[in-house]
């Protein structure tokens, strides 16, 4: 169940190029290219979800391993699009790394998803507002799927331990600690059940600090938290869970060139990626 160090930086290595489709088209083809490539390796089916964007067609990956589609699905996302001119390591590289790595060791459980199967969503133009995975919850709501919840894994990759950084909203500020060391799950109060489920999956991570967050409605009293793909379900009425490092309230390269595998915390991203990989574990058998 432990992820592979190694595996994770070479995924790392992999994606942190501007993949822009506006300024890099070839590389984020590439990448996804990669996705692709990995997920088959895991003996994973691969859908190419395609939706419309300006004029041109674009894919999500979807990957399921002998799924039962009458069954809930869990569905655990992560865009592989960056911002033009950085390299996105944190933006989101380390999402990309964790669910492939995630992907791979669930493979080799071989586990039975007896109560619900897993679907790795790998989202594209998420820069871009969330096109990919906005386009394909919609296609899940129209179709009547039963979704069981959905994990965005949104930068997870950067902590510090210094007093300072982290930083909140005024309004929050009193409730949470000004040191960058934890990993945050935001919900929305509809997403409530599953959160407190996921956050007690997490919290049995060895050294994992864990912060919650819960909001009404669609979380538009708070719009930084939704800036990810699972706004896009929470939109459509799902459970859905951000996984993040806080993003731009901790680290302070978020949207530049200095977005660089070297200002990671491989082991925090190592943590995430194991209590991804319980959880799924949890839900499915």
């Amino acid at each position: 169940m432990k992820p592979d160090p190694d595996r994770l930086l070479e995924h790392l290595k992999q994606v942190s190029r501007e993949r822009n489709f506006e300024t890099t088209p070839k590389t984020l083809s590439e990448i996804e290219s990669y996705v692709k490539k990995e997920f088959l390796s895991f003996g994973y089916e691969v859908q190419e979800d395609s939706f419309l964007f300006l004029g041109q067609t674009f894919s999500n990956l979807i990957a399921r391993l002998h799924p039962d589609l009458k069954r809930p699905r869990l569905i655990v996302g992560a865009h592989f699009d960056s911002v033009s001119h950085s390299p996105g390591a944190d933006d989101n590289a380390t999402g990309v790394a964790s669910l492939l790595e995630a992907a791979r060791i669930f493979a080799a459980l071989a586990p039975s998803q007896e109560n619900a199967f897993v679907e790795f969503a790998a989202f594209n133009l998420e820069e871009y507002g969330m096109v990919g995975s906005r386009s394909y919850a919609q296609k899940l709501k129209r179709a009547g799927v039963p979704i069981l919840g959905m994990l965005s894994l949104e930068m997870i990759g950067y902590t510090s331990r210094e007093p300072g950084s982290q930083k909140m909203p005024l309004f929050l500020k009193p409730f949470y600690s000004d040191i960058g060391n934890f990993v945050g799950l935001v919900a929305n109060l509809k997403s409530k059940k599953f959160l407190r489920e996921v956050e007690a999956i997490f919290r049995g991570v060895e050294e994992l600090p864990i912060q919650t967050l819960t909001l009404p409605g669609k979380g538009g009293i708070f719009p930084e938290t939704r800036l990810s793909d699972h706004s896009s379900f929470w939109d459509e009425g799902f459970a859905a869970i951000l996984v993040t490092d806080t993003s731009l309230f901790r680290n302070p390269y978020y949207h530049t060139s200095q977005d660089r595998i070297e200002t990671l915390d491989l082991s925090f991203l190592a943590k995430v990626t194991e209590a991804t990989v319980r959880t799924i574990l949890r839900f499915t058998s």
